[in-house]
């Protein structure tokens, strides 16, 4: 699953600051940068588990222009990263679905635009039409 990140600019002194804006209460930091992508995508994986073990679901996201606009993330850097939660809400189970060729085609066309597979689009879409 994909998460949009905010990383604040360290300094020689500081560290960079990460939030994850559409998980609330979740942040990071790192001495470097890669540092702090790594520590960004531990920090997401683990209050993602504690989402699930709480029972809940993840936030759907924002968009990214609206976390722009938030003032407290001026002079911020965003970034996406991929981390993979998904297994925290059970494992994944086979399913046989009917759908019309051209729409099965689109919907692969735009998965693939997209940088995701079929299941993760179709998974996705689910989650956030019952939201």
């Amino acid at each position: 699953m994909k998460f949009l990140i905010a990383i604040e600019p360290g300094t020689v002194t500081t560290a960079y600051g990460v939030v994850v804006p559409d998980l609330p209460g979740c942040f990071s930091a790192g001495d470097t940068l890669e540092e702090a992508f790594d520590n960004a995508r531990e920090a997401i994986d683990a209050h993602c588990e504690f989402l699930a073990e709480d029972g809940q679901d993840v936030p759907l996201p924002s968009a990214m222009a609206a976390h722009q606009a938030n003032l407290d993330y001026a002079g911020w850097v965003w970034a996406m990263v991929d981390v993979a939660v998904e297994s925290y809400w059970g494992p994944a189970e086979k399913v046989n679905i009917t759908l019309p060729g051209r729409t099965l085609r689109r919907i692969d066309e735009y998965a693939r635009a997209h940088g995701q597979t079929r299941s993760g689009f179709l998974a996705e879409a689910a989650r956030q039409a019952m939201r």
